[in-house]
């Protein structure tokens, strides 16, 4: 892969998903989630927000300054914002970065990511219903890998989506920057483990990614990721069960502790999902505790939630032509499934720096998906526990790679499979926010700074922009 571009297959058919309104999901707010936070789910008004905050940026600046601003005017609109410059632009909009023309006192000036879309244009491709969908599911959204909505709201036939802007790019850019192009195991495993929390929230709330790819995983400033563009997303149906599996007395007394659940009852201590201990200290808690494994009483041991929208289905032929999963391109029909595809397509390149099944063209890509089968390119390792990390990392590529949707790793009780897998053992998936990042953007003060002038060319660009009337938008 030699550009950050990929050609996208996006031409939308009718999809089978039922969507799930939101009395439906009220089970979710008794449960803690991974990320040691509870999950919240807010309703959205036209324009407005409809609760005072959301539990994961209650306490920043950009969230109190735009709760602010909306106390004052009642709604946020085009003209409280400066824009600065352009981003980047997608399939079925453009995003700026942007700021508060007016400071709110006591708190630090705030940068945001401005989404524009433009309905006519949009209306006339026949793609309106893609930027409705993904706006529909960002008011849904509160968590730390996922996107903050902060303001909504139109100007003449152009629809506007204010969130947080990430100052660190994406990781399609962020690993070319890495020796080889590609990053190290223990990266690799840190921003994987990251985006696999972020998809079993979305699943949680019966929603299908389906556009996995660095290109959409952006790095905040403080290092983690937070995944972007639901535009090709879709919802269906979701019904939670509570599973509790019935281990051997033996077994349990050695793995209890390190079974994580998916969710967790709020009040309960929650553990690391794998402890990294060895045989030789296992064997002296054992003997230190008469090494013999007492009955396991089953009622105590914590169950697991399945949410996985399984029988979710689609027939839409939408996606990144590298990260397709084989039941789209057959047309059959899809489900959440596909998301655990990307997401071994997406650990593949982070690891060697290409996809497993990139052709020549397009139609070759498609056909090696659907028939090559799959191999790993040699990578050098220095030690014996790399050469244990590879081993472990190509099973669990391979295990999610598997071309039968029914037979792949995840397809029926979603991530608490893969968080089981080996590969994981030692992630901490309670305090994986307390992780330290790979790697952290650099010179964000400088960034902040200079924003409004390193990218203009022109001088008349560089005076404060003019407030556009509601019938006017041509600055776009």
């Amino acid at each position: 892969m030699t550009t950050t571009s990929r050609d996208e297959s996006d031409y939308d058919s009718s999809c089978s998903s039922v969507t799930l309104p939101d009395s439906r999901y009220s089970w979710i707010s008794d449960f803690s989630f991974g990320s040691r936070s509870s999950v919240s789910v807010c309703s959205f008004s036209d324009h407005t927000l409809s609760c005072g905050q959301k539990p994961h940026k209650a306490n920043q600046a950009a969230w109190e300054a735009m709760k602010r601003l909306r106390g004052e005017n009642g709604q946020v609109g085009l003209h409280h914002f400066h824009l600065l410059r352009r981003l980047g632009s997608g399939d079925i909009g453009n995003v700026y970065l942007c700021r508060l023309r007016n400071p709110v006192v006591g708190l630090p000036e705030c940068l945001y990511a401005m989404k524009v879309v433009d309905r006519e244009a949009l209306a006339f491709r026949k793609k309106l219903q893609r930027a409705e969908m993904e706006k529909e599911i960002l008011r849904m959204l509160d968590h730390p890998f996922l996107p903050t909505l902060y303001a909504e709201f139109d100007t003449s036939h152009y629809s506007c989506l204010v969130m947080e802007f990430c100052p660190g790019g994406d990781l399609y850019a962020v690993r070319q920057r890495q020796p080889g192009k590609r990053f190290s195991i223990s990266s690799a495993k840190f921003y994987a483990a990251e985006i696999l929390l972020a998809l079993e929230y979305l699943h949680m709330l019966g929603i299908v990614y389906r556009d996995l790819k660095p290109e959409n995983v952006l790095v905040r400033e403080d290092g983690h990721i937070m995944l972007s563009d639901f535009d090709l997303s879709f919802k269906c149906d979701v019904v939670p069960k509570l599973l509790r599996t019935k281990p051997n007395p033996a077994a349990t007394y050695r793995n209890v502790k390190s079974s994580t659940p998916s969710c967790a009852a709020p009040m309960q201590p929650v553990f690391s999902c794998f402890l990294a201990s060895t045989k030789s200290s296992k064997k002296k808690k054992e003997a230190a505790m008469g090494a013999v494994a007492p009955e396991v009483d089953l009622q105590n041991v914590d169950p697991e939630l399945v949410a996985e929208p399984i029988n979710a289905r689609s027939k839409s032929f939408v996606g990144t032509h590298e990260y397709l999963a084989p039941e789209v391109i057959s047309g059959l029909g899809h489900g959440s499934a596909v998301d655990w595809w990307t997401l071994g397509v997406f650990l593949y390149e982070l690891l060697y720096g290409k996809t497993p099944f990139k052709g020549e063209s397009n139609e070759k890509t498609l056909i090696n998906i659907i028939k090559q089968p799959l191999t790993f390119p040699r990578i050098g390792v220095s030690t014996s526990k790399e050469l244990e990390e590879i081993a472990k990392v190509q099973d669990l590529i391979s295990k999610l790679l598997v071309k039968n949707p029914k037979k792949r790793i995840g397809s029926l009780k979603g991530s608490v499979e893969i968080k089981r897998h080996e590969f994981f053992k030692g992630v901490n998936w309670a305090l994986i926010r307390s992780a330290k990042p790979p790697e952290v953007p650099k010179d964000l003060r400088r960034i902040k700074s200079k924003a409004s002038l390193s990218k203009f060319s022109s001088r008349k660009e560089r005076k404060p922009a003019y407030q556009l009337p509601d019938h006017h938008f041509d600055y776009f």
